[in-house]
């Protein structure tokens, strides 16, 4: 493979200069092709026309409840301090509930291309610690994913995760890519690991610039948990309009919004108290799934 094809892909530990996105966008066009386009999809799962226990779970999330800021921040405290749950603990259900519904969504046989290459951006908090581990399971799952991540907080847990991917050749992007031709051509699929529900406020660069530039792109976005930028109670009709919604918990009020094509809850650890207690009315999990899909 040569060096130009390798940094087109991302598939050292690192991209960096002196391969400049425009460089390698000129070069493709003389004869480079990288590999990575999702769509068409050969037969992906999501497609298949629901069954009697798909159209069951439909029916089921109808009074699912949606939860405001205030109150997904409550439960998230009292999973802490009440139940003794950890942030890593939490993190790596939540990561593995996202590769899973990605898996079930857009599967890796159905690129129509010998590498499933997803592009996976992180943010500050723990929303992209979610990212970083749903990185690991899909590099597990057969995908080829790279993580750009470009506010790294000086933590244990998040150097930990970066180093989990690291080790297991997870390539991390310096710089992103400045146009959204480019992420269409390099990538299949995009997961939007930036923001949670505690943000607040305006988004600041570079995730500013990055979320502009996801605003155009072609291929599918995932997002975790709330697109990023969103209100997370009212939504944003111009921002970033994702291809599938991870709800964690249980879904937020933003997600009445989500105008795409597949809706996942995850995160399947909220004790049936803790359900009972916030009149959360969360559909069953099928058998064993640590997922569950709402739409």
């Amino acid at each position: 493979m040569s060096g130009l094809r390798r940094a087109l892909l991302g598939l050292g530990l690192l991209v960096s200069p002196p391969w400049s996105w425009r460089l390698a966008a000129k070069a493709a066009q003389a004869g480079y092709c990288p590999a990575g386009r999702l769509p068409p999809f050969s037969s992906p799962v999501g497609h298949r026309q629901p069954g009697a226990a798909a159209m069951q779970t439909a029916a089921a999330a109808q009074g699912i409840k949606y939860l405001g800021q205030k109150e997904a921040q409550a439960i998230d405290q009292e999973l802490f301090e009440e139940y003794k749950f950890s942030v890593d603990q939490l993190m790596e259900l939540a990561g593995l509930s996202c590769a899973t519904a990605i898996a079930n969504a857009y599967p890796a046989s159905s690129f129509t291309v010998s590498q499933p290459a997803v592009l996976i951006v992180c943010g500050p908090g723990n929303n992209g610690g979610d990212g970083l581990v749903c990185a690991r399971h899909l590099k597990m799952f057969g995908y080829e994913p790279t993580v750009h991540y470009p506010k790294r907080p000086n933590k244990p847990l998040f150097e930990g995760l970066t180093k989990q991917c690291q080790k297991m050749g997870i390539p991390f992007l310096s710089e992103f890519p400045s146009e959204a031709a480019l992420v269409d051509e390099i990538y299949g699929l995009v997961v939007d690991a930036i923001f949670g529900f505690s943000f607040q406020g305006n988004v600041r660069d570079p995730f500013g610039t990055i979320l502009d530039t996801l605003e155009k792109v072609t291929v599918p976005i995932v997002s975790i948990d709330i697109p990023s930028g969103w209100d997370v109670e009212k939504g944003k009709p111009d921002g970033i309009q994702p291809d599938m919604l991870i709800s964690l918990t249980a879904p937020k009020k933003a997600a009445k919004h989500f105008t795409g094509r597949y809706h996942f809850l995850g995160g399947r650890f909220v004790p049936a108290a803790m359900q009972k207690k916030y009149s959360l009315n969360l559909p069953p999990y099928p058998g064993t799934d640590c997922v569950l899909r709402l739409l």
